[in-house]
Order: structure tokens, then sequence, then C-alpha cells
């Protein structure tokens, strides 16, 4: 059976980021860190070896795959810096038309610092999210 990689930990998320290298990458992870906790009310927790989450919801799909993921979330990794924001969100690409200098992926929008993007941006896309997320898996 298929084993969840990225898991809610127990590990310390201020140890986490203090492990990251780069100093300015480690200000903007603290930075984000406020950012995320504040605007969601959820405490951050460590998924999986290196991203910071907020929230969780239970998820199952079609195919009867499920799991439990942040309901949003960051990862300052080495090259850029990973946003996890809902997949298929339709609403998500409006908010993303003003939030800065960007790149996305399937279900991460990836930045290089926190000083490229509209911060009032970012706060909206994070509470779009949460809303997104619970309305589509609300909690039993």
């Amino acid at each position: 059976m298929y084993e969840l990689k990225t898991k809610e930990t127990d590990s310390s998320v201020i140890e986490f980021i203090e492990q990251v290298e780069h100093p300015k990458k480690r200000e903007d992870a603290y930075r984000l860190l406020d950012i995320f906790a504040e605007t969601t009310g959820y405490e951050p927790k460590l998924w999986g070896p290196s991203i910071i989450g907020f929230g969780s919801y239970h998820y199952v799909y079609k195919t009867g795959h499920e799991g439990d993921a942040p309901l949003v979330g960051f990862s300052p990794r080495k090259a850029k810096i990973s946003l996890y924001f809902a997949p298929g969100d339709p609403d998500r690409e409006a908010l993303l038309a003003k939030f800065g200098k960007h790149t996305t992926g399937k279900a991460c929008v990836y930045i290089n610092k926190v000083d490229d993007i509209n911060v009032d941006v970012l706060k909206k896309l994070i509470t779009q999210s949460v809303d997104f997320l619970q309305k589509l898996y609300p909690e039993k």
C-alpha cells in the first residue's frame, strides 16, 4: 500500500528554521512563519523533513487514495522558497496576478524572497486556500 511521505511530525519548527544556511532565507522563513501563523490562527507544524504547515485536512480522492496534508505552508528550500496553497483552487490565478515576482508549479508557488511579493496578497492567498480546502474537505 502507498505510504504517504509528508506527515506531520513533532520536530521543532524553530530548530528547522535555524538550520537554514543562508541568513536572508532564514530571516524570510521567520517572516513567513509570522505571516502564516497570524493569518491562519494555526500553530506551525513540521511536515516531513522540510515543510512548515498550518492546520490540516483529510482528503479522499475518487481513486480511494487518502491522506492528511497541511491547509497551507511553506518551505525555505536552497534554490527558492516554496509556498503551498490549495491545488485546484480556480480563484488562485486572479490573486497571483497581483502577487509579485514568482513562478508556479502544480501545487506550489515559488519565490526568491519575501521582498519580491505583496504581503497583503500573500495573506489573501493563505485565507482563500484555507477556505477553499475547508469547504472541499469539511471536518466530520
